[in-house]
């Protein structure tokens, strides 16, 4: 492509390379906030069968945040139970145990099953909703060449980022099957066993064509692009790590069987044949996970493909559910891929192109974290970005990204590979057996997986968006965030860590009695929220501390008032948000401050914004300050930041701290 081609040219803030899960949640956070985003992908179809399938708690949280996990959790197979399946002194298989799927009590949701072709029509829904149709996937569309002009990286106003782009046919578009004309798809193309990529062969063809270029300068880019991520390979960054020798073929498929548990989520050790994995899926489908003790790597470390077809995944499969039968007549899907835990070296350039997902981490999908990782990646960035690009926050705010995900991922790696030893080794015939895995080690992993997988352990460091006491991280604190951090007082809140996501406990609407889960109102707005615990304001100390708390809010120089407006949808980059615990009955909403609950002219006050920890006529509620750890008679202050996660925790009278974290983060102008 050459600009004698008379090329078209155009500005976007934000452009998004991948739109699978990942890349489909960045222009998620982009359509609810309003920046101007395309987002791009090679293939000319959204997923309709096969690829990922398991949605943990915070991944129907985050749905829930931006208002479609009713949707999935309605379609989905919901994961009550695992059965642990091993062999017995005979060497025949038999369940050993039943745990629970999900730890009791983590989350209001619990784990599901739904293909990602159903999650990806989620997003594209909402992401046409919010954005009022202008956000839209553009298939078919595959970039060639990506610059940085590093002379305006720190200009925020340039778009230093050109992409050249090109438009495919739809036969480019269409991947190769593994075997031809079969009506059975396959997702070889995407599996780690496939040796090379196609871009630069459908560049070059593509080339002969007049008219299919493009030239798109971005102000930020995310690369969403896979586990052979173009992104990556045009940055010049690697993925570290090894590959194992273990290799393992998927099998969606509607059983015909006399196995009793193909309904629940299984893991089962044969004492010869391998391991399967059983994971029931919507509309009676279930997928098998089975190690393929046949097929082994050659030479240069790869696995023939052409030795793996449906018949030899599903043979090995009846090997290890033996002496239990097992048929079908129908299948949606297969693959099949070579264990290997990579982390790239880095997850951004210049904090203008940024890495996400399968990208910038790879790992087995048997403890279902791929998708919901790769989603928590840009769930984590997308805001960021957003809030830079429209103005609101600080560029600085960007370096956290790759601070916080990085950890993640490299914490991904350390379970999976704990994780895939145990599925992928041989069960010790008795204690003398060194080399087998024992039964026992295998229950207690599983259990602690649990946690991990859940997505809930997750616990940023400390930076100017996670205020965490000095001595609380093993981080050394920069200048620009050691002064908040010195305040913050985290027995406040025992129950809300800081760096961790604001937890979910049922609150009392005061004007109309309505309980709710207090995480509904975090929703993924971009805005940050204070969340004030007024503690009893029938006592009037308490409730004199509430109103100085108050009069500083909404003083002329405060945060609060000099944060910068921007245009709709985000307009008011923080709302505050009001839980007390006195009886509901004995107060009403005209007892606190304005600022609480602010008046319209046109629409009147806001009944939304307060709530109360008492009881309520038809649910369990009244807890809410006992599990946050939060005293009934003081209360106290958090933040929450646009992804729900604790940033900050303080006193009512720690005014200047809370102004000290805004001021570390957010774009503050001096208005009268």
């Amino acid at each position: 492509m050459t600009i004698s081609e008379h090329v078209p040219e155009s500005n976007v803030d934000v452009l998004i390379i991948g739109a699978g899960p990942a890349g489909l949640m960045a222009a998620c956070w982009m359509a609810h906030c309003g920046v101007t985003t395309r987002i791009i992908d090679k293939r000319g179809t959204k997923i309709f069968s096969g690829q990922a399938d398991g949605l943990q708690c915070r991944s129907l949280e985050i749905f829930d945040s931006f208002g479609f996990a009713d949707r999935a959790w309605k379609e989905a197979n919901h994961m009550i139970e695992i059965c642990l399946w091993n062999p017995g002194p005979d060497g025949i298989i038999r369940r050993s145990d039943r745990i629970p799927d999900t730890i009791v009590g983590l989350s209001r949701f619990q784990q599901i099953t739904l293909h990602q072709g159903r999650i990806e029509r989620f997003f594209l829904d909402n992401i046409k909703k919010y954005s009022n149709d202008t956000i839209k996937v553009e298939r078919g569309v595959l970039p060639e060449s990506l610059e940085i002009d590093e002379t305006e990286v720190e200009d925020q106003s340039s778009y230093p980022v050109t992409v050249k782009l090109r438009h495919l046919t739809d036969e480019e578009a269409t991947p190769q099957q593994q075997i031809s004309g079969s009506k059975i798809s396959d997702g070889l193309f995407r599996s780690n066993l496939t040796h090379t990529d196609d871009e630069d062969d459908l560049i070059r063809k593509n080339k002969s064509r007049a008219g299919t270029g493009e030239i798109v300068h971005a102000k930020y880019v995310i690369g969403c692009d896979g586990a052979r991520s173009w992104t990556r390979r045009a940055l010049g960054f690697e993925l570290l790590g090894e590959a194992t020798d273990s290799i393992w073929g998927v099998l969606d498929i509607i059983p015909i069987t006399d196995f009793p548990d193909i309904r629940m989520r299984c893991t089962i050790h044969s004492t010869e044949n391998g391991t399967l994995m059983v994971i029931p899926r919507e509309d009676k489908l279930v997928r098998l996970y089975i190690q393929l003790k046949e097929v082994t790597p050659d030479a240069s470390g790869r696995a023939d493909r052409s030795k793996i077809s449906p018949d030899s995944i599903f043979n090995a499969a009846k090997k290890i559910l033996s002496p239990y039968k097992i048929d079908y007549e129908y299948c949606a899907w297969w693959t099949a891929y070579q264990i290997g835990q990579r982390v790239a070296t880095r997850f951004d350039s210049h904090e203008r192109v940024f890495l996400a997902g399968d990208a910038v981490h790879t790992h087995s999908p048997k403890a279902g974290q791929g998708m919901n990782i790769s989603m928590n990646d840009t769930y984590n960035l997308g805001w960021k970005i957003a809030l830079v690009a429209k103005g609101i926050a600080k560029p600085s705010i960007l370096s956290t990204y790759q601070s916080e995900r990085r950890k993640i991922a490299q914490d991904l790696i350390d379970f999976d590979h704990r994780f895939s030893r145990f599925f992928s080794g041989r069960p010790a015939k008795d204690i003398m057996d060194a080399e087998g895995i024992s039964m026992g080690e295998f229950k207690e992993a599983f259990e602690k997986g649990n946690l991990f997988a859940s997505g809930l352990s997750v616990n940023y460091e400390p930076s100017n968006l996670v205020s965490k006491a000095v001595g609380e991280s093993k981080e050394v604190l920069s200048d620009a965030t050691s002064s908040a951090n010195a305040f913050t007082k985290q027995s406040l809140a025992k129950g809300l860590p800081i760096g961790m996501r604001f937890n979910s406990f049922k609150v009392v609407n005061q004007s109309d009695a309505r309980p709710w889960h207090f995480q509904e109102k975090l929703r993924s707005t971009g805005q940050f929220r204070i969340v004030v615990f007024a503690g009893n304001i029938l006592s009037p100390p308490q409730k004199k501390r509430l109103e100085d708390f108050c009069e500083a809010l909404g003083a002329p120089d405060s945060f609060f008032r000099t944060s910068a407006t921007s245009s709709p949808p985000l307009d008011a980059p923080i709302e505050v948000l009001t839980i007390h615990s006195a009886e509901r009955v004995e107060t009403n909403l005209m007892d606190f401050p304005e600022i609480l609950h602010p008046y319209n002219p046109h629409t009147g006050w806001d009944y939304d914004k307060i709530f109360v920890d008492d009881v309520s006529y038809h649910e369990d509620t009244g807890k809410a300050y006992e599990n946050y750890g939060v005293d009934k008679e003081r209360g106290c202050v958090v933040v929450a930041r646009p992804d729900q996660y604790v940033g900050w925790v303080g006193d009512l009278e720690d005014f200047k701290d809370l102004q000290r974290y805004f001021e570390g983060c957010l774009m503050l102008s001096l208005r009268a």
